[in-house]
């Protein structure tokens, strides 16, 4: 986002937010009303709550305790470091909706030290946002997009007892009500429509799934963890190779750091890393065909999504649908 500055520092030279797919699926030629939504070509954003890590936040408990104990004796060494690798996105969740995301990351946590139901983001540091707020915001978003549709697939539950995730699945009744799709075959839009919905809800709590029905089981994601584009396009083409899942699914284009590129690129941040990868990437999203056979993709998900045209390249590909 031109200009903004986030937690991790300046990202300029990242386009803004454009609102020109803000309303994308209702655009869908009606040719595609009919096609399940596992069938077509939706974009989405990785780890989408990162663009505003908390700054004073400790490390995550998932994280090797090295380096929450660097955050403790070290940091003004350690935080910047930890920052400019763990945000993944500059947009806030309502201009990457404007953007025409449809899938949304969520990984859900609760601070040891936090009040006992404030629910946070987190990617190695915790969000300033809280969920119950943010969930709040995209039900705005939707009741002025009425024919748009979200994914919004709930992961992670780091320190989330099952007392928690109650009150979480309450707060999501709660705040979407009768937007929420009940889980069952994968709907078309044509379908979503009709009976006024426009959420699926994943939800990677096998328990809390058995006792709602308004919650999908947690969508499958390929994540590859590859440093270099071509490794990470080796790795979703071998995927692909074995067949897609018969649901919702991602493909994930966000590349991942490791230690030693870290240490070997010290002045680089994830940003940079996506940035110079891009371009091939994209080239392989322009090259992939939604659908039903083995090979097909689905949700395609990556970090950075207001830069280089990913979002437009996403959807453009529901055109090929119209083939033949």
């Amino acid at each position: 986002m031109g200009g903004q500055v986030s937690s991790a520092g300046s990202f300029r030279g990242l386009p803004c937010a454009s609102k020109a797919n803000a309303d994308w699926m209702s655009a869908l030629s009606s040719r595609l009303w009919d096609v399940p939504l596992h069938q077509l070509s939706i974009p989405g954003s990785h780890d989408t709550m990162t663009y505003c890590l908390n700054k004073k936040s400790p490390i995550s408990s998932q994280e090797p305790r090295l380096l929450q104990l660097l955050r403790k004796v070290l940091p003004c060494v350690t935080l910047p470091v930890v920052l400019k690798w763990s945000t993944t996105q500059v947009l806030s969740v309502t201009e990457q909706l404007d953007a025409g995301v449809r899938y949304l990351d969520l990984r859900i946590a609760h601070m040891e030290e936090g009040s006992e139901s404030n629910l946070h983001f987190v990617h190695m540091v915790y969000t300033t946002a809280l969920v119950e707020d943010t969930l709040t915001e995209i039900s705005e978003w939707l009741e002025g997009h009425p024919r748009e549709v979200v994914i919004l697939a709930c992961r992670n539950f780091e320190g989330v007892t099952e007392d928690l995730h109650e009150y979480l699945v309450g707060c999501i009744k709660n705040i979407f009500g009768d937007m929420l799709c009940p889980r069952g075959e994968v709907p078309t839009l044509r379908q979503l429509w009709s009976r006024g919905q426009q959420v699926i809800l994943s939800y990677e709590d096998e328990a809390s799934v058995s006792r709602h029905v308004e919650l999908w089981p947690g969508i499958p994601y390929w994540w590859g963890n590859k440093v270099k584009p071509q490794d990470l396009v080796h790795y979703l083409e071998r995927m692909k190779s074995c067949g897609r899942p018969g649901g919702l699914f991602v493909a994930g284009i966000n590349l991942t750091e490791n230690l030693e590129f870290i240490l070997v690129h010290p002045a680089w941040s994830l940003q940079k890393l996506t940035l110079s990868g891009l371009p091939y990437l994209c080239a392989w999203v322009r090259a992939q065909c939604p659908g039903s056979a083995a090979g097909c993709t689905n949700i395609i998900a990556g970090d950075f999504i207001g830069a280089s045209g990913f979002v437009s390249d996403v959807i453009g590909l529901n055109r090929k649908l119209l083939r033949g």
